[in-house]
């Protein structure tokens, strides 16, 4: 094989590594991993939990890549090495036309789980598009975290027969928690963000009140996990509360010990798993 074959047969490699490098393949394993959990215990079918963890899916890769396509230039000035936009190791054309092709693809997935559903499944999308666009340096960057995340735990009820609406403390959680993983994820960023001009929730109250705002959130998204079912016992309810508090405690402290790091991110993420769980405890 030439030089020149084999740099054109390691392209396509290089196109896939460095697409899935930009989707923010945490998170949206995360998200979506969440979500398909929920759908199963809530009592839908195997294809039905399928059509949504495909739904969630494509919907979250579409955030992932018209963030880093979006924000290419502005990481780039930051030096941000890990986004593969921002660096040329894929170009932000592909990137585009991934981030596009996903958000058609949820879009027709997301329907076909029923009108309501799709709906709601798409406002979530649509909270986190907006944030991409330009809500992240506002003020209301938080509010696009509290509406997304509360549809996580909404659309998998919505997709039900009958289509019935969640319990209030549900989605409640959900957006407690998607608020605290808002502040988790900015903190680190603070000083390249001061640089850039984006001046988001988190960015305006400052890495003191920013950490205490998240310590709250994910604090109170477990306790209302924790009190909100009717049927839950005492003993679940401290439980419960105990292990959102400590992850949050945790999280708190891994802020402030190392504020640039993504230690507290991956601490709510893994906190949403573990709320995730409590859920399904509840209403088994």
């Amino acid at each position: 094989m030439t030089g020149s074959s084999a740099a054109a047969a390691r392209r396509p490699r290089r196109l896939v590594l460095g697409l899935a490098g930009a989707c923010h393949p945490a998170p949206a394993l995360v998200v979506t991993t969440v979500s398909v959990l929920l759908a199963a215990g809530v009592g839908l079918s195997t294809g039905r939990v399928a059509l949504l963890g495909l739904a969630v899916l494509t919907g979250q890769l579409s955030i992932g890549w018209s963030n880093d396509r979006i924000d290419a230039a502005r990481d780039r000035a930051t030096g941000q090495a890990d986004k593969p936009a921002a660096t040329g190791r894929v170009p932000v054309e592909a990137v585009a036309a991934a981030a596009g092709l996903a958000l058609v693809s949820t879009v027709v997935l997301s329907l076909l789980l029923g009108p309501l559903a799709g709906a709601v499944a798409l406002a979530g999308v649509a909270m986190g598009w907006a944030y991409n666009l330009g809500l992240k340096a506002t003020v209301w960057s938080g509010a696009t975290y509290l509406l997304a995340f509360a549809t996580v735990p909404t659309v998998p009820y919505l997709a039900l027969p009958g289509h019935p609406w969640p319990p209030w403390w549900a989605p409640v959680a959900g957006a407690l928690l998607g608020f605290g993983a808002h502040f988790a994820n900015v903190l680190p960023d603070l000083r390249d963000d001061a640089a850039t001009g984006v001046r988001g929730l988190p960015q305006r109250l400052g890495p003191r009140a920013g950490v205490v705002v998240m310590a709250c959130a994910l604090a109170a998204a477990s306790v209302v996990l924790g009190f909100g079912p009717a049927a839950a016992s005492l003993a679940f309810a401290l439980t419960a509360s105990a292990v959102g508090i400590a992850g949050a405690a945790a999280a708190t402290v891994a802020a402030v010990v190392a504020p640039e790091s993504p230690v507290a991110f991956r601490i709510t993420m893994a906190m949403a798993v573990v709320d995730v769980g409590m859920l399904i405890a509840a209403i088994a």
